[in-house]
């Protein structure tokens, strides 16, 4: 079992806030054309694999319930995500799960409290199964204090939960603080994709 780094994808990865923020839904991005890279992500995702992290996204995406985006569409991001991923970074995701369900949302079946929507852990624990993953020495990065909340009851030490930029300017400082305490590996397994 090898540990991973949990990554949040809006406002993480790629930038969302500021390319939605004049559009009717701020805060949800549905098109795949709009996805780029934040600065220092594809280097800092590159460091990290380097130091023989699994590289895991984790995101909500209530905006399939609240009928904004569709489940094809949010699929249709995150393929454009890892192209972006590759060929910046040179590196496979291990795996891309997203959490499409929001209690105040309108669209069946997707209109519900979820055990995987942040901050409860599911989509953590269901990484961790499928991916053989040690959640005890694993990481994670995110924006805000749900990603926080969701690894930690997953069983990740709050210590390895790094928030930008609560705690770390931005992911190049991010990923500086996680590499510093991981050991160094060039062992990886072969990436798996799931929902």
């Amino acid at each position: 079992m090898r540990p991973a780094v949990f990554l949040d994808r809006d406002d993480t990865l790629i930038a969302n806030r500021e390319l939605t923020a004049n559009t009717p839904y701020p805060g949800d991005l549905c098109d795949p054309a709009l996805v780029r890279l934040l600065p220092g992500v594809a280097d800092g995702l590159r460091r990290l694999r380097e130091a023989g992290l699994a590289l895991v996204v984790v995101s909500n995406q209530g905006c399939v319930a609240r009928g904004v985006c569709t489940v094809e569409q949010v699929e249709a991001c995150n393929r454009r995500l890892r192209d972006l991923v590759r060929a910046g970074a040179g590196v496979e995701l291990d795996g891309v799960y997203y959490c499409p369900y929001h209690p105040r949302g309108g669209v069946a079946p997707f209109n519900t409290e979820h055990h995987w929507r942040k901050p409860a852990p599911g989509m953590l624990l269901a990484a961790a199964a499928d991916l053989r993953l040690d959640l005890s020495r694993s990481w994670l990065i995110g924006d805000a204090q749900r990603d926080a909340d969701a690894a930690v009851a997953a069983g990740i030490d709050r210590a390895r939960c790094v928030i930008i930029p609560a705690d770390a300017p931005d992911f190049a400082a991010a990923c500086e603080m996680v590499t510093r305490s991981a050991p160094t590996s060039t062992a990886s397994a072969a990436p798996r994709t799931r929902r």
